[in-house]
């Protein structure tokens, strides 16, 4: 009976694998419009090379999608909950704290539902170390063209916020910070490393000299390094995410971007000085003080981090860093040639440009912006893993064409 149920699994495995109808005309149609597209999504930060067919397998085969998980609890607590992948959890933070210059026992950290969770988390825990260790509420700093959450994440969390004027490629201007820093309050900083549109980074080292320059100001960093995160450490440019040379307190990146996970998910790592100096929340029945903000936290997530730990690991990531690299290099230096107006930020996988027409636009699923010191109408390519020289040649024919 075991092998026969065994069999069926496989068949039913391998059904999926092979793109069987769900019995849902909707369902199929759309499943189609994204597999004809994905190959040609070319605007947004997703790594559409995603190796998890085999995590799925697993996961079908072995019976796990009948079990209900739940990461409830603190994950480095040395006491996981049973029914949950908190382990896991705990040997993906231990895995990655050394990439972002942490020390394993002075790293605290989560699996995160989304870049936003992880800002988020960044936030709420830089308020909480700077109130703690001051008395004082502090006042936010961030650019004005940094990610939105930020931003939102401030109103939601009642705070002050400061947005400094960046330059015309997206940077934080470090004399526009120091205008704005208020010496009576504690500063909570909030570094770009990856401007939503432009991919631009804050340069951290300029604007820490700012903030040294005010040694009675207490000073808290998170950086909000979702994409950027994910592929920086793999390659020369690995000092810029590092805790010990850029002296952050804390640090978000997406796993659904260069890691390829299937949905919103993502790291929040941060000292566990900051960690310690948060509130107290002592909940008996998950018999821990929970200082996190979610309660319920998605166990699969943490599975699949891991499972890319085990399938890919540091020597591919290193690849695939590079590749994203040169073919970042590449489009720059096509669009060049045609005589395109294009920009590019440096250690940038992004590049923004004038527009095309809305028929490129929609067929490469281009995203769009908008800013005058450019010529107005713009759009962007972020070169991920399936963007490669040979689809950017078709890209670039496209554009001759229509210019």
């Amino acid at each position: 009976m075991r092998r026969k149920m065994s069999l069926l699994v496989a068949v039913f495995v391998a059904a999926m694998c092979l793109g069987q109808s769900s019995g849902f005309q909707k369902l199929d149609e759309w499943t189609e419009v994204w597999k004809e597209g994905q190959q040609t999504y070319f605007g947004y930060p997703c790594n559409q090379n995603s190796a998890l067919r085999e995590f799925y397998e697993w996961y079908l085969g072995s019976g796990m999608y009948g079990v209900n998980l739940n990461n409830a609890g603190d994950p480095m607590n040395g006491q996981p909950w049973k029914m949950s992948s908190s382990t896991f959890e705990r040997e993906v933070i231990e895995y990655f704290a050394p990439l972002y210059g942490f020390e394993k026992d002075q790293v605290w950290g989560i699996v995160t539902h989304s870049g936003t969770d992880g800002n988020n988390h960044g936030i709420y825990f830089g308020a909480n170390y700077l109130y703690n260790k001051t008395g004082k509420m502090p006042v936010v700093y961030v650019s004005d063209e940094a990610h939105y959450s930020n931003m939102r994440l401030c109103d939601l969390q009642n705070l002050d916020l400061k947005l400094i004027k960046s330059d015309a490629m997206g940077r934080m201007i470090p004399e526009e910070l120091e205008k704005a820093l208020d010496t009576s309050r504690p500063a909570l900083m909030v570094y770009a490393m990856g401007s939503t549109f432009k991919g631009a980074i804050d340069d951290q080292e300029a604007l820490n000299a700012v903030l040294d320059k005010h040694p009675e100001v207490m000073v808290y960093r998170h950086v909000d390094a979702a994409l950027f995160g994910g592929y920086l450490p793999f390659t020369v440019h690995k000092d810029m995410v590092s805790h010990k040379k850029m002296r952050f307190d804390a640090i978000a990146i997406s796993g659904h971007k260069f890691f390829g996970i299937d949905s919103p998910s993502g790291l929040f790592l941060c000292t566990k000085e900051t960690y310690d100096n948060q509130d107290n929340f002592q909940v008996t029945y998950l018999n821990g003080n929970m200082k996190m903000i979610n309660c319920s936290r998605d166990a699969v997530q943490p599975l699949k981090f891991w499972w890319m730990i085990q399938k890919v690991g540091f020597e591919q990531w290193s690849k695939q860093a590079n590749q994203m690299m040169e073919c970042t290099a590449y489009l720059k230096a096509q669009l060049d040639k045609i005589g395109w107006p294009c920009w590019r930020n440096e250690y940038s996988n992004t590049v923004f440009f004038k527009r095309p027409s809305k028929e490129i636009c929609d067929e490469y699923v281009l995203a769009l912006g908008y800013d005058e010191r450019f010529g107005g109408d713009l759009a962007h390519v972020v070169v991920m893993q399936h963007v490669t020289k040979e689809k950017i040649d078709k890209f670039i024919a496209a554009l001759k064409n229509a210019k």
